[in-house]
């Protein structure tokens, strides 16, 4: 069996490391484009969010969570479901305390 330096050891590992994430990069490029021609990368806008939001709230009007009125508690939701990812639906908000 062949005895290999050290040296290429460490150049060949390295070499490895760097093909193999340029070939994700690749991948991840061509897959994006792939996923944006077939229209999948349908993102809800703020808009949708506060419209989903404030139909939540029309159809409770009376609703309040520890006495704060329903327009907080929209206004804390809209805030929340802002973040990324994150979605309103099947939220059941229990209490709110305020913490001073």
């Amino acid at each position: 069996m062949a005895e290999y330096s050290k040296l290429f050891v460490v150049l060949f590992g390295v070499g490895v490391v760097f093909v193999g994430l340029i070939c994700i990069i690749v991948l991840t490029i061509i897959m994006g484009k792939i996923m944006t021609a077939f229209g999948a990368s349908k993102t809800p806008t703020r808009n949708d969010t506060m419209t989903e939001v404030k139909k939540v709230a029309e159809e409770h009007p009376q609703q309040t969570a520890s006495g704060i009125p329903t327009d907080v508690v929209v206004a804390i939701m809209a805030a929340l479901s802002d973040d990324p990812g994150m979605s309103s639906r099947g939220w059941n908000i229990t209490s709110i305390k305020k913490s001073i």
